[in-house]
C-alpha cells in the first residue's frame, strides 16, 4: 500500500554507447555460465545501487550459500515456531475480518468517487471498535512475527515562549499545529502493521486491494485511498487531490484519520532515503515525521531484491525481530514551503535523513527496477 502519487521524473541511468551489447548479441546482463563474470557484474550493480542492496547471511535476493548452523536454525524454526506462528496469525486476520464484518453490516461506506469508498468515516461506536481492535490486533500480530518489544524514541521540540494567558489563542495554535499527514521512510510491509498499531491511519494502496478476500474490507475500514499505478492518465491528479483533502480533514477534525505517507514510492535498505514525491506535501499541511528501523544480525527484514514469499517465510523463520522507531516532532512549514512544496518535501527529508542517520541518494523506483532486472538476469531495454 505504498503511495506512489507521481510518476518519476527521472530516466534510469544510461550506459555508455560502448557498453552495449550489439544487435545479434542476445546475452543476458547477468551471465550464468560464468560465475567470475557474474561476481564482477554483481559487486558493479551493488556500487550503483546501493539503497537496494542486501548485506545479511542470506546474501542478495535471500539465495545465498548458508552456514551449517543457519541451515540448522531453519530447520528447527520450520518445525516449531513457524506453524504456531501461521496458525495464531491467521486467526488475529481472521478475527479482525469478523469485526470489521459485523461493525460494517447495514452501514453504506463513504464514497467520494465512483472507485473511492471507504467506513473511516463512520461515527459512534463502531469506528471507535474498528480502530481500537485493529490498533491492539495489529500490534498482537507484530507480536506474533516475533517483535515482543519495540524501542520508541520521541524527540522533543524545543521550548518556545508561549502566551499562556490567552485559552483561545492556545486552542488555535493546537489545531495549526495539528499534523495531517504521517510522513515515514519505507523498508518493509511490516511498516504498515506498525503505523496501524500506532495510529491507525489511512493508506494509498492499489485499487485490487480493495477486492482482496479479507484484507479488501479491512482497507476499507483503513479509509485507503486506491489508485490504478499501472494507469498512466491524468487519474494520478485525482487521487492526489483525494489525499489532500484526507489531509486537510485531518487537520481540522481530530477524529478522522490521518494519511500515511511514504514519499520515497518504494522501499529500500533501510540505510538510505531516497528523494521525495511531492504529493504528500501538496496539501501545505502539518506533518508528522518518523523513522523505522529493524537491526538484525541474520536476516534483514528490508524487503529488497527478494520476493515476497521468501521474505515472509525467513520472517517467520526468524525467532526473534527487533524494530526501532524514531518519532519526530510535527513539522510546521513555512509560508515559504506552503508555496514550494518541492523545498518543503526537501526540508522535511534532510531533517529524517539527519535524525536518523540516514544517507541521501539521489535514485529512486526507476533506478530499482534496473537493478532488479538485472539480478535476475534480464537484460534492460533502451
Amino acid at each position: 500500500m505504498a503511495s506512489e502519487l507521481h510518476q518519476l521524473r527521472f530516466d534510469p541511468p544510461q550506459s555508455n554507447s560502448s557498453d552495449e551489447p550489439s544487435a545479434k548479441d542476445d546475452r543476458p546482463l547477468l551471465e550464468p555460465d560464468s560465475s567470475v563474470v557474474a561476481e564482477q557484474d554483481s559487486e558493479d550493480l551493488h556500487h550503483k545501487f546501493p539503497p537496494f542492496v542486501r548485506r545479511d547471511v542470506y546474501g542478495t535476493m535471500g539465495r545465498g550459500e548458508l552456514p551449517w548452523t543457519e541451515k540448522l536454525l531453519l530447520g528447527m524454526a520450520l518445525l516449531t515456531i513457524v506453524p504456531i506462528r501461521v496458525v495464531i496469525g491467521l486467526s488475529v486476520l481472521f478475527l479482525y475480518y469478523a469485526i470489521c464484518r459485523i461493525c460494517t453490516l447495514f452501514h453504506d461506506p463513504n464514497r467520494e468517487t465512483d472507485e473511492q469508498e471507504d467506513y473511516a468515516h463512520m461515527a459512534g461506536w463502531r469506528r471507535s471498535v474498528i480502530v481500537w481492535t485493529g490498533r491492539f490486533l495489529s500490534r498482537a500480530m507484530l507480536f506474533v512475527l516475533g517483535f515482543y518489544w519495540i524501542s520508541e524514541v520521541y524527540r522533543i521540540p524545543p521550548n518556545e515562549d508561549k502566551s499562556t494567558n490567552e485559552d483561545e489563542g492556545q486552542e488555535k495554535s493546537q489545531e495549526s499545529e495539528r499534523p495531517g499527514a504521517i510522513i515515514s521512510n519505507h523498508v518493509s510491509y511490516l511498516d504498515i502493521l506498525y503505523h496501524m498499531s500506532s495510529s491507525f491511519p489511512s493508506f494509498v494502496a492499489k485499487r485490487s486491494v480493495a477486492k482482496l478476500p479479507l484484507v479488501g474490507i479491512i482497507s476499507k475500514c483503513l479509509g485507503c485511498v486506491y489508485v490504478q499505478r499501472e494507469s498512466k492518465t491524468s487519474e494520478s491528479k485525482g487521487v492526489s487531490g483525494v489525499v489532500s483533502e484526507r489531509i486537510r480533514e485531518a487537520v481540522k477534525n481530530s477524529s478522522a484519520p490521518m494519511m500515511m505517507l511514504f514519499p520515497e514510492g518504494t522501499t529500500t535498505n533501510g540505510e538510505f532515503l531516497l528523494p521525495f514525491k511531492t504529493g504528500a506535501f501538496l496539501s501545505k499541511a502539518p506533518v508528522l515525521p518518523f523513522i523505522l528501523r529493524y537491526p538484525y544480525q541474520r536476516f534483514g527484514l528490508a524487503w529488497e531484491s527478494i520476493t515476497g514469499v521468501r521474505h515472509f517465510l525467513l520472517l517467520l523463520c526468524q525467532f526473534v525481530n527487533h524494530l526501532e522507531v524514531i518519532r519526530l516532532p510535527v513539522y510546521i512549514p513555512s509560508q515559504e514551503e506552503k508555496d514550494d512544496p518541492k523545498l518543503y518535501a526537501n526540508n522535511v527529508r534532510r531533517l529524517m535523513a539527519k535524525e536518523g542517520n540516514l544517507l541521501l541518494s539521489d535514485i529512486g523506483l526507476a533506478e530499482k527496477r534496473v537493478y532488479l532486472a538485472a539480478l535476475n538476469g534480464i537484460p534492460r531495454q533502451c
